[in-house]
C-alpha cells in the first residue's frame, strides 16, 4: 500500500518467501531470526502460513543501523496454492527460494505466476549452495528456459547466491530486499485507524475464534474494535507474532486478536473502529452489501455408477483446511465424486457428526485436531468414518484408499431421470404428496428406485407409489413435464430437493 497522504511516512515492508517444497525457505527465515520454527512443524514442512517480525542489519550507505522487516513463510507444497496467493496479496516484496542442487520445480513455477500476478518486485535466492552437487549456473539457464531473466542472463531479476544453512549471501539477499522496497516508496498514514488483511483464523477449544492479521496502514490500539465481513472482535486479547501482550501495533506488523463472534474469511481485508457502534454500523453495511445467489439443487447428469463420498472437513485453521480440500478433489474423476457437506475448523463435535450421519457413508476427516468422546461415541452408533492426522497427504493417501475400497464394493447403478420437488401436498406417516419438474431423463414407475438429495448431498431413498401426469394416472414422465407422486420414503422430502430415479444394474 502505497498511501501518499501528506500525513504518511515510511513504513517497514512486508517480505513473502516463496518456493518449492524443501528448497529452505523456513531455514532462511529461521537463519534471520535465530529461532527454529522448521521442528515444531509435523513432517518437517511449513503447514501453515506463518508471520514474523525482525530487524535486520543496513549496509554502511544507509541512514539506519538496523530496519524492520515483517516475513511472511509460506508452504512450498502444491496442496497450499492459496496460502501462497494471500502471501503475495499482502507482500510488498517477494523472495524466490530455489535449491541450487534440485533446480525448478512445478511450485517454483507457480509461486512465480503468483508473484507476476501480484506485480510485486522480487529476488532470487538460489540456495543450498554449500551441497556439493550445487550448480548455480546450471538453475540460472533452466529459469530462462522457462522466461524468468535474472541479471547477466537476459533480464534485470537480481539473485543471491546463498546457504541458508551457513548464512553465506544472506547479508546480500536482505541488502537487495531492503533497496527493493525503497524504489517503490512504502508508506502509511500513523493517524489512521488500522486497516489490513487476515492472512489466517482458526477456533480454539479454550481461546474461541482467533485470526492472524497483518496491519498495512494505520494504528491498532487496545479498546478498539476489529472487524472483516460479518465477524467483529474487540481489540482486548491482543498479541504479537510471538504470543507477547500489545497495546498498539503500527503498519507492516502481524498481530493476533482473540474474540471474534464470527470465523474471519482468509485473505478478505479488516478495518478497526475506535466504539463498538461504529464497528457494528460497518457490519451492519457488510451485510445489506452482500447478495445471496441462491442456486438450484445440482442435478447430475444421467450416467452409469459414481461412488459419491459425503465429507466433513475439519483443521486446526483454515489455510489447513483449503490446503486439505484442494489435496483430497485430486482424488475426484468421472467415476468419484466428494461430496463436501461442511469445512470448519476446531475439534470434531457431535453436530459434525450429525451433519455426516445426514448422508449415505459418510466421511468425517480432520487435519491436526482432536475428536471429542461423545463425537465419537455417535460417530459408532451412526456409522460414521472418522479419520485424523496432522499430515495432509497422510489423509489424502487414507481418502484414496477408502475410495478404491467403495469402488470395488459399489453396486453398479443408472440414472434414468432427475427432477426437482417444487411442492409438498401433504405426507402421512411415510407416505408423501409431492409436486415436481423433471430435470433429465424420465421418471418410471415399477422396479426403480428414487434417491433424494438435498443441497448435492444424498439424504434418503424411496419408492413411487403412484405417478400421474395432467391430474392422470401414468406409468411415465418425460423431460419438461411437471408431475404429481406419492413416494414411500422415511426421509422427510422438502420444497427444493432434487430426487434421481435409479435402475440397478447387478
Amino acid at each position: 500500500m502505497k498511501n501518499k497522504n501528506q500525513n504518511s511516512i515510511p513504513r517497514p515492508p512486508i517480505v513473502v518467501v516463496m518456493g518449492h517444497i524443501d528448497h529452505g525457505k523456513s531455514k532462511l527465515l529461521d537463519y534471520i531470526r535465530n529461532a527454529n520454527i522448521v521442528e515444531k512443524e509435523a513432517g518437517g514442512i511449513t503447514q501453515h502460513i506463518g508471520a514474523y517480525e525482525a530487524e535486520v542489519k543496513c549496509d554502511a550507505s544507509h541512514e539506519h543501523k538496523t530496519r524492520k522487516i515483517t516475513f511472511l513463510d509460506t508452504p512450498g507444497h502444491e496442496a497450499f496454492s492459496q496460502m501462497r496467493l494471500r502471501g503475495t496479496k499482502v507482500a510488498d516484496v517477494a523472495i524466490l527460494v530455489i535449491a541450487a542442487d534440485e533446480g525448478v520445480k512445478p511450485q517454483t513455477l507457480e509461486a512465480y505466476e503468483a508473484i507476476k500476478n501480484a506485480g510485486i518486485p522480487f529476488v532470487v535466492a538460489l540456495n543450498k549452495i554449500d551441497k556439493p552437487n550445487a550448480d548455480p549456473e546450471r538453475i540460472k539457464n533452466q529459469l530462462a528456459e522457462n522466461q524468468i531473466f535474472i541479471e547477466g542472463y537476459g533480464g534485470n531479476i537480481p539473485s543471491v547466491n546463498i546457504s541458508a544453512k551457513t548464512g553465506e549471501g544472506v547479508d546480500e539477499l536482505l541488502d537487495i530486499v531492503l533497496l527493493l522496497t525503497e524504489m517503490e516508496n512504502l508508506r502509511a498514514n500513523p493517524k489512521e485507524n488500522a486497516s489490513g488483511i487476515v492472512i489466517e483464523s482458526k477456533l480454539g477449544s479454550r481461546r474461541g475464534i482467533s485470526a492472524t492479521l497483518i496491519v498495512q496502514n494505520g494504528v491498532m490500539r487496545k479498546g478498539m474494535f476489529v472487524i472483516s465481513g460479518n465477524a467483529l472482535a474487540p481489540v482486548r486479547i491482543f498479541e504479537d507474532f510471538q504470543g507477547k501482550s500489545l497495546d498498539e501495533a503500527t503498519f507492516s506488523s502481524p498481530v493476533r486478536i482473540i474474540g471474534f463472534d464470527n470465523m474471519p474469511s482468509v485473505g478478505a481485508e479488516f478495518k478497526t473502529f475506535k466504539t463498538k457502534k461504529e464497528a457494528e454500523e460497518a457490519v451492519n453495511v457488510w451485510r445489506l452489501n452482500l447478495q445471496t445467489e441462491i442456486q438450484s439443487p445440482n442435478i447430475p447428469k444421467l450416467g452409469g455408477e459414481k461412488t459419491i463420498i459425503p465429507l466433513v472437513i475439519k483443521g486446526d485453521v483454515m489455510g489447513s483446511v483449503e490446503a486439505l480440500e484442494h489435496e483430497i478433489k485430486k482424488l475426484e474423476n468421472e467415476e468419484v465424486s466428494l461430496n463436501i457437506l461442511r469445512k470448519d475448523t476446531g475439534k470434531i463435535t457431535e453436530d459434525d457428526i450429525r451433519l455426516a450421519s445426514s448422508a449415505k457413508n459418510p466421511i468425517v476427516l480432520g487435519f491436526n485436531v482432536p475428536v471429542d468422546s461423545p463425537a465419537r461415541t455417535l460417530a459408532e452408533r451412526f456409522e460414521v468414518f472418522i479419520y485424523t492426522s496432522d499430515i495432509i497427504y497422510k489423509i489424502s493417501e487414507w481418502l484414496g484408499e477408502e475410495i478404491e475400497k467403495r469402488k470395488s464394493k459399489a453396486i453398479t447403478e443408472k440414472i434414468v431421470g432427475s427432477a426437482k420437488i417444487l411442492k409438498i401436498f401433504s405426507k402421512e406417516k411415510n407416505k408423501q404428496l409431492v409436486g415436481g419438474e423433471v430435470l433429465e431423463g424420465k421418471i418410471i414407475m415399477n422396479k426403480y428406485f428414487v434417491r433424494i438429495k438435498r443441497n448435492d448431498a444424498e439424504i434418503g431413498e424411496g419408492k413411487i407409489v403412484e405417478l400421474q401426469h395432467n391430474k392422470l394416472a401414468a406409468k411415465e414422465v418425460n423431460q419438461g413435464e411437471q408431475f404429481g407422486m406419492i413416494m414411500d420414503s422415511k426421509t422427510e422430502i422438502a420444497k427444493g430437493d432434487a430426487i434421481e430415479i435409479i435402475e440397478k444394474l447387478q
